[in-house]
């Protein structure tokens, strides 16, 4: 809403009261426009800071084009060694979990083989009462139905528990094949261990008495080089008053 429409509102020159619901409408679309802008100008800017600060953590020269030139970034996704302690953590941690799974399913196959176990010692049971009431009465069908009925059931509990025992020999197996993951990390630390020895000789190899912040700067560019740009008078003049510090 305009500073004269406020005006002729409070003077009494509107009376609609439709009129009034439309400039309120308009005073709404016109703050909503603006609120969009000022979020999609925030988000732009957000956007440049994250580009320059990228483009300051690159060191000098380093370019989309020529990224494939430059080794990785030294930041927590590529430092090797911190990398290789989390594939050592994680594997042993899904290794863990994974033992505790085919322990669980090993106890259950266990259960259920008692539990066929005990189904087969009725089956047994039956068949001999049945075989002696068949022997006794042979003209009564019905025994010798039913003892037919336990011997094949019988043969399918069988037939059950040998599947449990099958898998139980099979989870075993898988467990054995497991115990190579433990090999696995302790070749990965072994790696680990030598590439921190290394860094730690490096390290050592290329100490110095002087510390960095004592000593004399190189002159970035000097004469001879193959780029145009070389080191002025000036610039070898200060670093001759340095030596001669």
């Amino acid at each position: 809403m305009t500073q004269e429409e406020l005006d002729a509102l409070m003077s009494g020159e509107i009376d609609d009261i439709e009129e009034l619901d439309d400039l309120q409408e308009m005073a709404e679309e016109v703050a909503s426009e603006v609120d969009s802008e000022q979020i999609t100008k925030a988000k732009e800017i957000e956007k440049s800071v994250e580009d320059k600060d990228k483009i300051e953590d690159q060191p000098p020269g380093y370019s989309e084009e020529t990224a494939h030139h430059w080794p990785l970034p030294a930041t927590d996704e590529n430092k090797m060694v911190h990398q290789l302690d989390d594939v050592t953590k994680e594997s042993e941690e899904k290794a863990s979990e994974i033992f505790d799974i085919i322990e669980n399913i090993s106890n259950e196959l266990m259960e259920n083989e008692e539990h066929a176990q005990k189904v087969i010692d009725t089956f047994n049971a039956n068949i001999e009462l049945f075989e002696k009431l068949a022997q006794k009465f042979p003209d009564v069908a019905t025994f010798q139905e039913t003892l037919t009925q336990n011997q094949e059931a019988l043969e399918s509990a069988n037939t059950i528990i040998e599947v449990l025992q099958n898998s139980g020999d099979e989870i075993m197996s898988v467990m054995d094949i497991m115990q190579y993951q433990d090999i696995h990390r302790q070749k990965i630390e072994r790696v680990i261990n030598v590439m921190r020895a290394l860094s730690r000789y490096m390290n050592t190899l290329f100490e110095g008495k002087i510390d960095d912040e004592k000593r004399v700067s190189s002159a970035q560019h000097i004469v001879g080089d193959t780029h145009n740009d070389v080191a002025s008078n000036e610039d070898i003049e200060a670093l001759l008053a340095q030596f001669g510090q």
